[in-house]
């Protein structure tokens, strides 16, 4: 079967589509939505970091002056959160990763002969 696989593959320039095509695009989608969490979380921080700049430059309007403190604090944290997210679920996207990657005919065989050699 793998030569019939190679012979047909040959003049490709690509590798053959491998048999868990769905999962490694699904991880791929997920990396990708990841990102663009990461970023949106980002440009909210952006945002509340601006309005509270602008509630503190306000001279007639100096008791809502907290308001200002309160924006860039909640600014900070969602900085914060954001990346704190953003790792945790690349963390978890990696070791999928390795999992769907890994090959455990290729892994069980070369235990074996570790085995043997060791014996």
């Amino acid at each position: 079967m793998k030569r019939k696989a190679k012979r047909l593959f040959r003049f490709l320039r690509t590798k053959p589509i491998p048999v868990n095509t769905r999962e490694i695009l699904a991880l791929e989608r997920t990396n990708l939505a990841n990102e663009r969490t990461l970023l949106a979380y980002i440009r909210a921080s952006l945002y509340l970091l601006l309005g509270g700049l602008a509630l503190l430059q306000l001279k007639d309007f100096e008791q809502i002056h907290w308001l200002g403190y309160v924006a860039l604090v909640v600014c900070v944290c969602f900085l914060a959160i954001g990346i704190f997210r953003f790792l945790m679920l690349r963390r978890k996207l990696y070791k999928w990763n390795k999992a769907l990657y890994a090959d455990p005919i290729r892994d069980a065989v070369e235990n074996d002969d570790t085995k043997d050699k060791t014996n």
